[in-house]
Parts: structure tokens; sequence; C-alpha cells
């Protein structure tokens, strides 16, 4: 008889693998992978967004860009709707020996029932206002609660007080609640405690990281980006010491499986799901780099000198990637961050 279940059980997940790869292939424009516990990554929005999905509703880390937010809301209240209808608990996709395919929803058995309805979209945090990740913030807060068939209400939308709104992001976009010190402990959420927690002078003077503490997942926004350079924005209180600062500390709150891919999962603004081992490498390039710059600016170089010194080439075929935000710029950014009287 136990034997029975297990070989059923087996099968049903060859199926579902098999069914999840092939969705996966029909569908490339946002993609969703299981973490740990109740969250999620969308990918493909812009930015990564980060969904915890279980019966109190869906709570977003960012929305993406503007023109995705269709897309973006269709998406998770597809998820939504058969994370909450499957029985077949989804596993973690991350670390190569998983064996995981994208989740799509093409890999879940029909069933003859009516579909589940889609939980409510409860709220947003903000990890910061780059347009990447506040895109969808007026689109996806309208819709709220207003699908589950009572009075409308929009969800909530949430940053730390000093994240400067960037401008243009239209009324509906904007913050219905701020928070103020180094963190914002919210109710247990999809049970788990969620912490937001404030770190200054890093991408910018208002970055937020949320960490869900049964999951063992942290949403760290634009400190940490394995897609590129750290973006440091100085006119808005960016600092290379901070993003160095952000990155130990996020080392210091991470938890590591031994001699293992995995423990704590760090998703990062942009690129893949990362562990401890990725922040440690990525924190010691950005280290490197500023010490570098710091040198050149003890020998009295300028600014075109240090950027013609190529102080990055190491690093450049791994991280000078993205046109908006090239090695040049990096370098000018961390010789301001440096030397600010020029």
């Amino acid at each position: 008889m136990v034997i029975g279940v297990a070989a059923k059980r087996t099968a049903m997940k060859i199926v579902v693998a098999i069914t999840l790869l092939a969705g996966s292939l029909r569908a490339q424009d946002i993609r969703v992978l299981p973490v740990s516990g109740n969250i999620y990554v969308l990918v493909g929005g812009g930015a990564n967004i980060v969904a915890s999905v279980g019966k109190d509703g869906v709570l977003l880390v960012d929305t993406g860009i503007t023109s995705m937010s269709d897309k973006i809301i269709a998406k998770v209240q597809e998820l939504s709707r058969h994370v909450t209808a499957s029985p077949i608990p989804q596993k973690s996709c991350v670390g190569i020996v998983q064996g995981c395919a994208w989740w799509n929803s093409s890999g879940f058995l029909a069933t003859t029932a009516a579909p589940a309805m889609p939980r409510p979209i409860v709220g947003i945090i903000n990890t910061s206002f780059d347009s990447d990740h506040t895109g969808g913030n007026a689109a996806i807060a309208a819709i709220g609660r207003s699908h589950i068939g009572v009075a409308a209400q929009e969800a909530w939308i949430m940053s730390h007080e000093s994240a400067p709104p960037r401008q243009g992001l239209p009324p509906g976009g904007l913050p219905t609640e701020t928070y103020s010190g180094a963190y914002k402990k919210l109710n247990f959420f999809n049970g788990e405690g969620v912490v937001i927690w404030h770190q200054p002078v890093a991408h910018t003077a208002g970055d937020s990281i949320v960490q869900f503490r049964e999951s063992e997942v942290l949403a760290t926004g634009d400190v940490f980006n394995m897609a590129g350079y750290p973006v440091i924005d100085i006119g808005k209180g960016g600092n290379v010491q901070g993003i160095i600062d952000v990155l130990n500390w996020i080392l210091d709150t991470a938890v590591v499986e031994h001699m293992m891919e995995g423990g704590t999962m760090i998703i990062p603004g942009h690129g893949r799901i990362a562990d401890s081992a990725d922040v440690a490498y990525y924190r010691d390039m950005v280290t490197i780099i500023r010490d570098r710059v710091r040198e050149m600016i003890r020998r009295g170089m300028t600014l075109q000198q240090i950027q013609a010194a190529k102080l990055t080439r190491d690093y450049d075929p791994r991280f000078d990637r993205n046109p908006a935000w090239t090695s040049q710029m990096f370098i000018e950014a961390v010789y301001r961050s440096l030397n600010a009287r020029r």
C-alpha cells in the first residue's frame, strides 16, 4: 500500500515536471520560480518581483515596469489560483541539482471543479522608487481586493519614509504607508514573520530589504545586483561604502548551509537567485574596486585618468553587461563617493 502511494506520487511529479517545462517554453514573458516556503520570484517584468502566496493572500515586493503591469497581474493571479488549488507542494528550484523547470500553470493537473479563485493582492513593499521597481504600483494596487466579490479595496503600498519618490509616478502608485527607523515588523503573513529593514546610504538613501523569516528568504532590491555592477545613485544619497556595509549586513543575517549551495535564499533586484557565497564574492568585488579607486585618488589622479586605467577589467566580462549602467559609470560613482569635493 505504501509502495503504491509512493509510486503514484513519483509518477505525478514526473508528469508535472514535463508539463512545467513545456509550458515554460510557451510563456517566456513572465516566468515564475518557487524559492522556498510560500515565496516565489517573477522574472521578466523589469526587476525581480518577489511574491508571498498563501492563505492570507499575496504580498509583493516591487512591481516591475509599467508596460508589463497587465502581464504581471495575470501571472500573479494565475500563480495564486494554482498554488491554492494544487495538491502537489512546489519544491524550491534553487541549485543546479534540483532539476526543476520553470513553473507554469500547464504543469498542474486539470480538475473537474471550477477554477479556484485567486487570493487577493493585499500589499506591495517597494525596495526603492526606481521605475523598474515601482512601475506597476498603481495598476496592481488598484485591483487590490476588488476581484474577490467584496467592496473594492486597493492594496496598500509601503516604503521607507526617506525613499525619494521618482517624478512622474501617478498618485495611485505612491506609498499609502511608510515606516521610519531601522526596521518595520509586519504582522504574520502566510504563516511567517515579515520584517522590512531600512538600508541607508547604499543604492539610495531609502533602500529596503524584506526578510521572510520562516521561508529564510531575503529580497534585497538594488543594493545587490547579480546582473551587473551595483547602481549607486549619488544624487539620491547612494554611496559605495553603504553598498559594502549592506552586503556585509546580508552576510551577517543570512544562514549558510554548510558545504552546500543553499541556506538563506537571497533574491537580488536583478539576476539569478543567490546564496551567501554569491554575496561574499560580490562584496569582495565591490571592496576591491573601491580600494583601487581610493589608491588612485591618493596618487592625485583625476576621474578621467582613473576611468582610463580600467580598474574593473578583470570583472567586466561578468558584470559590465548593462548599457544603462556601465563600468565607467560605476567607477565615477565610486570616485564621487570617495571624493565628494570633486
